[in-house]
């Protein structure tokens, strides 16, 4: 009788040898997903973060310019009862500034910030957070389940991740992971054939995503946002502040047309 074979030899059948297989390109996926994820959090915080200064620099004295030259539209059509043209100019005038103070998130006017403001501040992106996200992504993402509830609830955990690193905050991805850790749902039922159905079916959502993630890495870059930013800081390499100067600008704006409103109203009552 010919000797058993070592127990490190044993046989694999056909169907766990393919779930082997299907494991090991799903494991590398998914670190190339956690890769794709961190890089769309980091552009999408720089970008919110960019979006913020602009609006505090720019954006609200726009919208306080843009409020001053529908006073003074506004103030000539009262001059000018009888044109119809200077009416329709008020009111144009004066969508644009209702448009301009809702993007600014400013919906009354008042005095515009200092143009001195921080123009080099970036989120706190350290290592250790971006580790702690791409742990979290390995972890909790969403198209690495296929039960449609845990789905749901793996993006909700991963909305809580994407905001806490937004935010910079290490110990909120933590507590995350610490829950997680501890939740029954983390604890995955096994059988080769049945895993080597789900395996494959969370490659074909891995893929998916990667492509969509992508997708929207590339239409980001497109954006006007995004180019502004650009912008912004080669200008910053070549040693100019372009928000400050361009909020300089509009601050020169802002008192002539508040010259210009004067006169006009001073006018309108003589």
């Amino acid at each position: 009788m010919p000797p058993l074979p070592p127990a490190h030899d044993t046989l694999l059948s056909p169907e766990e040898e393919e779930l082997e297989r299907k494991k090991a390109i799903l494991a590398s996926l998914e670190v190339q997903l956690a890769d794709r994820e961190l890089e769309r959090a980091s552009l999408l915080a720089e970008l919110t973060h960019f979006e913020h200064r602009y609006l505090q620099a720019v954006g609200r004295r726009y919208a306080i310019l843009d409020d001053l030259k529908a006073l003074i539209a506004e103030a000539l059509a009262k001059q000018n009862p009888h044109r119809p043209d200077a009416h329709e100019q008020a009111r144009q005038a004066r969508t644009q500034a209702q448009e301009s103070a809702r993007a600014s998130g400013e919906e009354h006017s008042g005095p515009p910030p200092s143009a001195d403001f921080p123009s080099s501040a970036k989120p706190n992106q350290s290592e250790s957070l971006r580790k702690l996200f791409r742990k979290a992504v390995l972890l909790l993402h969403p198209d690495r389940t296929l039960d449609g509830e845990e789905k749901e609830r793996r993006h909700h955990l991963m909305t809580e991740v994407n905001a806490a690193y937004a935010r910079g905050d290490e110990e909120r991805i933590r507590a995350i992971l610490r829950d997680w850790h501890a939740s029954p749902e983390s604890v995955q039922g096994d059988g080769p054939v049945a895993e080597l159905i789900r395996v494959i079916r969370t490659i074909a959502q891995v893929e998916k995503r990667l492509k969509a993630i992508s997708t929207e890495l590339d239409q980001t870059r497109q954006g006007e946002l995004f180019k502004l930013k650009q912008a912004v800081e080669e200008a910053r390499s070549a040693g100019r502040d372009m928000l400050k100067d361009l909020a300089e600008q509009l601050d020169r704006d802002i008192a002539q047309a508040r010259d210009e409103l004067k006169r006009t109203t001073t006018a309108g009552t003589s």
